[in-house]
């Protein structure tokens, strides 16, 4: 339903069917002369009639005044005219609102335009945002598989893979990998059994590849099709961070080691692109930005200062530009780019030993003064957590002016001035995971539930919606010390559950495709 999609997702088309959208479209079309297809327009006043030539706006300002419409709003325009039906159905109009609601290195659709792409991944959307736990087919992995995780989708949470079944791969105590039908509950594939388990693990859905690293510190890359091994690379120091991205084109994975070093491999090769010493210390984070241009790299060490390097000079270190700079707090616990605001890194650290948490808040950007480039930056906000409050272990930024992070059993939703916006008490116990993306944010909690929440842009003041409260196991309400995780796409949630140390359970709920 394209007109009441938009409106749920814009707040300006509520209640408009698909038919009443493209149909009404339809009968202006028809129902338009020669004469106002050219600009004339034709208007009868008390016996004479009265001529006006309209002259259409040419199409480069045109497509400059549609650049700044959302969605909502271009479908409305597209429905004026033929002429500015065409203007509204330009590709990169959609291309770019598609990478503006989700931030990533996701490549064109194949199989559809950019506005199908947009409208049907909003349906999507639409009905996760409106899902009760009935709603969802509930599928549990059959166990025997050890303890599992880390996790990661294969497929399913890239917008750009229309009509894809979830597809889950997930690490194992047993030392081998595993792929998961989400909708189904099924098993797709195993690896064969390595020499050590993975602690590490991302993918690349598009090319159809998993990147993971072993507590051997050994780096491998699998064909997800058919698990099949294609390269590995043993490092020689203990690996703390693991980032997997597309860099011009072609992918490449940065490992962070103990030594304070950051390995660059090419994937699928895994041939050292170069290696960057970073710190004196571990590198136990590294994250790349959504525009892929920067890659924090920081340590939980008090003495480390993290640093912001270009992504150019991680590729080509031999550069004598200064491509990185130091952010100015240590300890830092965690970081975050900001998914909807490009160059915007918020990273969360610690003070006076662990008792108080602050956020900072930083613009990266390059100059080059008398032709030599550097890397600046500017602190745009900070502020630590009032005392009392219990410290977070985990957080993310949304928009570039908000940050969203738990405390206890709490969820909140601060500014980066540190104003709370929103708190969310859906919890009965600690929460003791947080994931977000672009558009979900999912929480799981000691009270062996997990809870859904979904972002809404609605004009200048975008909010954190709550959208569903599950069971992170059905029927079993026997309490466990162990964390649980989740994570999930448009259109599934899947939950880790360990109540043991020797077996976990892979719980997934599935919206029908």
């Amino acid at each position: 339903m394209e007109g009441e999609v938009e409106g749920e997702m814009e707040g300006k088309m509520e209640g408009e069917t698909e038919g009443e959208v493209e149909g009404e479209m339809e009968e202006k079309m028809e129902g338009e002369t020669e004469g106002e297809v050219e600009g004339v327009v034709e208007r009868e006043t008390e016996g004479e009639v009265e001529v006006e030539v309209q002259v259409p706006l040419p199409e480069v300002p045109m497509l400059h005044i549609f650049s700044f419409l959302d969605a909502a709003s271009l479908l409305q325009a597209g429905q004026v005219s033929k002429y500015w039906n065409r203007m509204a159905n330009e590709e990169h109009l959609w291309r770019s609102l598609c990478r503006s609601r989700w931030p990533g290195s996701w490549e064109a659709p194949q199989e559809c335009t950019w506005k199908q792409l947009f409208l049907a991944q909003g349906r999507r959307e639409l009905r996760m945002l409106r899902a009760q736990p009935q709603d969802f087919s509930y599928r549990e992995a059959p166990g025997g598989f050890g303890v599992q995780g880390p996790l990661a989708y294969l497929s399913g949470s890239d917008p750009s893979l229309t009509e894809q079944r979830s597809i889950l791969c997930s690490g194992s105590s047993r030392c081998m990998l595993f792929a998961w039908d989400v909708q189904e509950g099924s098993l797709i594939w195993s690896s064969p059994a390595q020499w050590s388990a993975v602690k590490f693990l991302a993918t690349l859905p598009k090319r159809s590849l998993v990147v993971t690293v072993d507590e051997q510190n050994t780096v491998k890359v699998w064909n997800c099709r058919d698990s099949r091994l294609l390269a590995r690379r043993s490092l020689p120091r203990c690996c703390y961070s693991l980032e997997l991205l597309l860099a011009d084109r072609f992918p490449i994975v940065m490992v962070g080691d103990s030594g304070g070093d950051i390995y660059v491999l090419t994937v699928p090769q895994l041939d050292i692109l170069s290696l960057v010493p970073a710190f004196d210390y571990s590198v136990n984070h590294l994250y790349c930005s959504p525009n892929r241009k920067w890659v924090f790299a920081g340590g939980s060490h008090p003495h480390v200062m993290p640093k912001v390097f270009a992504a150019q000079c991680l590729l080509r270190p031999s550069d004598t530009a200064r491509l990185w700079v130091s952010l100015p707090f240590a300890f830092c616990s965690k970081a975050s780019w900001a998914l909807k605001c490009a160059n915007r890194v918020t990273m969360m650290f610690r003070r006076a030993l662990f008792r108080r948490t602050g956020f900072g808040t930083f613009d990266l950007s390059t100059r080059s003064p008398a032709g030599r480039t550097v890397v600046t930056t500017q602190q745009v906000a900070s502020f630590m957590l009032p005392d009392g409050m219990e410290s977070p272990f985990r957080m993310g930024s949304w928009d570039g002016t908000r940050i969203v992070f738990e405390s206890g059993a709490h969820l909140f939703v601060f500014s980066i001035h540190g104003h709370m916006l929103q708190r969310f008490d859906h919890h009965q116990d600690i929460i003791c995971h947080l994931w977000m993306d672009s558009v979900h944010v999912l929480t799981t909690s000691l009270d062996n539930y997990l809870h859904l929440y979904m972002w809404e842009e609605e004009g200048q003041s975008p909010r954190l919606r709550s959208c569903c409260h599950l069971e992170q196991r059905r029927a079993d309400p026997t309490p466990s010390c162990y964390s649980s995780m989740a994570l999930c796409d448009s259109s599934s949630v899947v939950c880790l559950v360990t109540k043991s140390r020797e077996d976990s359970i892979l719980v997934m709920y599935s919206l029908p495709t």
